[in-house]
């Protein structure tokens, strides 16, 4: 299999069951166009926390990386009129880009984007007695992994939902790499969860447009 076929199929996934409309779009071309790494999630895959936010009955949604708000957009649309959705991004300039782009698509009244490092802000959710969030998407630095699962986890209730993205890491997670941080801090994570009995939890690998990946679920059983 080439990174050629996997994308076709995702393509093929995507034109006929996440078709991508004006505000998806724009947010893309937008993010691009202020020099935003191109490290969103596919279509096909926002289509997916859209549908696990939708099927939690999610009213309260965390996301801990916002970049250009393109998750965001798709997390946001599965809320109710009265839901909540709080991204946390670190780098000032990509906060502007998905404001404006939450903006375009009509979810800024429901979307609250806050600047900063997200072990600064969690602790500040806390305080202000924010959570607990039904769903939690964590797409940030991974080398904090394992604090934000921690930090999620303490902002969560029996039955939410962590999902955990970029965890396959290349194929390193299934081998020690102590020279990279993303790898170790993804594996530290794992272990985490593994002994976590509040946690119910599986990981899977995926193909496709953004080459080979994977993702965690984790509900909270307690």
């Amino acid at each position: 299999m080439t990174q050629e076929q996997w994308t076709t199929v995702d393509r093929y996934f995507t034109d006929l069951l996440a078709p991508a409309d004006e505000a998806l779009t724009a947010a893309l071309a937008d993010s691009a166009a202020a020099g935003l790494p191109a490290i969103n999630v596919a279509p096909n895959q926002g289509k997916l926390l859209h549908l696990l936010a939708v099927a939690q009955g999610a009213r309260n949604i965390l996301e801990i990386g916002t970049l250009g708000g393109y998750s965001t957009i798709w997390l946001a649309r599965a809320l109710p009129v009265d839901g909540r959705l709080v991204t946390l991004e670190y780098n000032p300039a990509h906060a502007d880009v998905a404001r404006a782009n939450i903006a375009r698509a009509g979810l800024d009244k429901v979307v609250e984007v806050r600047t900063g490092a997200a072990l600064d802000t969690l602790p500040q959710l806390e305080t202000e007695g924010a959570g607990p969030f039904d769903l939690t998407f964590i797409d940030a630095d991974k080398v904090n992994n394992p604090h934000y699962v921690s930090w999620a986890l303490k902002l969560s209730r029996p039955g939410s939902l962590i999902v955990v993205d970029n965890v396959v890491r290349g194929g390193k997670i299934a081998t020690e790499h102590p020279d990279d941080a993303a790898v170790t801090g993804t594996r530290e994570m794992f272990e985490l969860v593994s002994r976590e009995p509040r946690l119910d939890a599986t990981a899977f690998q995926t193909v496709g447009v953004k080459g080979y990946d994977g993702m965690l679920l984790a509900r909270v059983v307690g």
